[in-house]
């Protein structure tokens, strides 16, 4: 599945406390996915790493109770006891068997010991596949019997929505549109320990916007992506002074247009980012007037990328002239 239907899927399952399994490779934006809809319905997640938890950090720890006369178990505070919430159970099959064993319960029950999850809670778990050279334990049939399985897969495009809305740096943006490769580079058959992927990605957005010197950021970004990676992404770097004026295109002052396809895919993404940073009605003419005067494709990329990030443009007096123009490219 792609994210945003991964996204939309998830959504559904969460509001019917369905115990969902993510499955995806490294990095590529499981947990973020669930933070995000967590954030979305204004409701807690807690996320428990079960790699780390011995069998009796789930159940708790045993006591006894003198008025019951009885042996009890005390319930671990990490668990939630009201309200309501996602409780993400990362890593879960990179858990020992008996710490997954201890887990049966939880998942499909509800409740563990003594300890019974709140109504409003939902259980969402994600892990990476057996090639990913993770360390993983194959998940049993009971444990996996309880969950709807979900796999994950890295779309640009659905990435690069995200990216827009996130702020990343549009240098990044237009560099994985220019190379769609790009945006995920991870090979389990390679003993690499760095290597391209969504979330190695925003380590490089960090990086360009740290204090790092201009002597060290090639091996500094090559440790996040992998240096032949970084050697190619800084290549391509230095064509953003080849740009115009992007201010000067908001405003509506700028006309001279770029031939080079690199500075394309970087023009295009800048004016985006700079865009959805600050949106208003005239901007927005100006970029549209603006494009007419693009290479068609570029024009296009650019306007569905707008679209993407939610941009209504059908009163627009520029859009109807671009319409006009490129509509043969859209059929």
């Amino acid at each position: 599945m792609k994210a945003s239907e991964l996204t939309r899927t998830l959504r559904a399952l969460i509001e019917e406390k369905i115990p969902t399994f993510v499955w995806g490779a490294p990095g590529i934006g499981k947990s973020s996915i669930v933070k995000q809809i967590a954030r979305e319905r204004n409701i807690e997640f807690i996320d428990l790493r079960l790699s780390l938890m011995d069998p009796t950090d789930l159940k708790g720890i045993p006591f006894y109770d003198e008025g019951e006369h009885r042996a009890l178990w005390a319930p671990p505070a990490f668990l939630p006891r009201e309200g309501s919430g996602i409780l993400f159970l990362d890593e879960l099959n990179s858990a020992p068997p008996s710490v997954q064993a201890s887990a049966y319960q939880l998942i499909l029950d509800r409740r563990v010991g003594e300890y019974e999850l709140p109504l409003g809670w939902a259980i969402v778990a994600a892990g990476n596949r057996e090639g990913d050279r993770g360390i993983v334990y194959k998940m049993s049939a009971p444990l996996a019997n309880r969950f709807v399985h979900l796999e994950m897969d890295v779309h640009v495009n659905d990435w690069r929505n995200w990216a827009f809305g996130s702020g990343i740096d549009e240098r990044i943006i237009a560099y994985i549109s220019y190379k769609h490769e790009a945006l995920f580079g991870f090979d389990p058959l390679v003993n690499e320990k760095s290597f391209a992927t969504p979330r190695s990605w925003e380590f490089v957005h960090k990086v360009l916007r740290s204090n790092v010197h201009e002597t060290l950021l090639l091996e500094t970004i090559a440790g996040a992506i992998g240096r032949e990676r970084a050697v190619d992404f800084l290549s391509f770097l230095s064509v953003a002074t080849q740009l115009p004026d992007l201010q000067a295109v908001l405003a509506g002052t700028e006309t001279e247009q770029v031939d080079d396809i690199e500075v394309l895919y970087v023009l295009t993404s800048g004016l985006v980012s700079a865009y959805m940073r600050q949106p208003d009605t005239q901007q927005l003419e100006n970029i549209l007037s603006y494009s007419l005067e693009m290479k068609s494709e570029f024009a296009v990329l650019l306007v569905q990328d707008l679209q993407r990030c939610g941009v209504d443009m059908e009163h627009s007096k520029s859009f109807e002239q671009w319409v006009h123009q490129f509509a043969y490219l859209l059929e």
